[in-house]
């Protein structure tokens, strides 16, 4: 068999006994072809594992593409840091088949901004955008002004079903509660005990949260359907009083069972707090393979991590809405991520993905 990367038309016309005109049409599917020419042709193709190059038909369309992402800024999340790094490694990527990538950053302390970085993303006349819609509220008219100028876009980190994106790219979150709740009860007996920590969160526009918490309740319904109490936290900002109050009678609490922390940042801080009270044995349940999630995991303060694969949501992000440009691919509507449960007995190998991630892309 010849090497699929040195394969190319003139070859395939030479094993066929054909033309080279011959199998440009077979390739590009346009002209008529004589069904024994076209049989030769197909059997080549498929005897020498024959792929199209990728790089040389964009060439020939002199078409450059441009595809805006807006998310959070990574300054204020060390999660949203972990996406950019995805995205940085799409820039490269895709740069080769005239495909520029461009971040807007807004505020995950001041929603207002996502206004004007809504805005300024419009101003860059993309061809497409992927968009973490994690401010319900704000996103839901900015949905409806791409519909108006028929830009496609695609969502990644949370679903807004009610929308015409292209495609879904990420986690059900409505099953990772689930999956949280299941964790959380393992080995459990008696009458139960649950916190959900939300931290620095506005429920109220948090859809992907809201999903989370009610997978959680649902299983423990299901696990405990006469025997529990599950008393949701939310702590709106790093001085708010009344929840330090509301965690520390939770912690005192004699039956507490576990603790589901929603998000991955929250997850550090509720680890910090379980450790500072001494209260390493409560079972915490969060998310993703943060630097201080790492070293709570290892301690046992944290027993379970799901992985929610930050970095390659935006790679697959950006290669749905790049091929869907390019080469008219039609987008796969939903692209579920597998629920991935990390425990220190497994940790060594995801730091090692995650590090030849960074490095690849360094």
């Amino acid at each position: 068999m010849a090497n699929p990367k040195n394969f190319g038309i003139k070859d395939i016309a030479r094993a066929a006994g054909v033309s080279v005109g011959t199998v440009d049409r077979v390739l590009h599917n346009r002209g008529k072809v004589s069904e024994i020419a076209l049989k030769k042709v197909n059997e080549v193709l498929q005897k020498n594992e024959y792929r199209p190059n990728l790089f040389a038909r964009t060439l020939g369309s002199n078409k450059n593409y441009k595809i805006v992402v807006l998310q959070p800024e990574p300054a204020d999340d060390p999660y949203w840091s972990l996406v950019n790094q995805g995205i940085e490694q799409s820039m490269k990527e895709w740069i080769h088949y005239g495909v520029t990538i461009s971040c807007c950053y807004f505020s995950l302390h001041r929603k207002s901004s996502f206004e004007s970085v809504a805005a300024k993303a419009l101003k860059l006349k993309p061809d497409a955008i992927l968009l973490a819609p994690i401010l319900y509220v704000e996103t839901i008219s900015f949905f409806r002004v791409l519909k108006e100028k028929q830009i496609p876009f695609a969502l990644f980190n949370t679903n807004i079903t009610e929308t015409d994106a292209l495609s879904f790219i990420g986690q059900d979150l409505y099953s990772s509660g689930r999956l949280a709740g299941e964790l959380i009860c393992l080995g459990q007996t008696g009458t139960g005990r649950f916190g959900v920590l939300h931290v620095d969160e506005d429920l109220n526009d948090s859809i992907h949260l809201v999903q989370k918490e009610k997978g959680f309740r649902d299983f423990i319904a299901g696990f405990y359907p006469f025997r529990h109490t599950v008393e949701s936290l939310n702590r709106t900002s790093s001085t708010d009083s009344s929840f330090r109050k509301k965690l520390g009678q939770l912690l005192s609490q004699p039956d507490l069972k576990g603790i589901f922390v929603s998000s991955s940042r929250g997850t550090e801080t509720a680890a910090s707090i379980l450790k500072g009270h001494g209260k390493g044995n409560i079972r915490l349940v969060g998310y993703d393979l943060l630097k201080k999630n790492i070293v709570y995991l290892k301690e046992g303060v944290i027993d379970f991590l799901i992985h929610q694969n930050p970095q390659q949501q935006a790679v697959e992000g950006i290669n749905c809405l790049a091929n869907h440009l390019i080469f008219k691919r039609e987008a796969k509507r939903v692209n579920l991520f597998p629920l991935e449960v990390i425990t220190s007995q497994n940790l060594e190998s995801y730091i090692q993905d995650q590090a030849e991630f960074t490095s690849v892309n360094s």
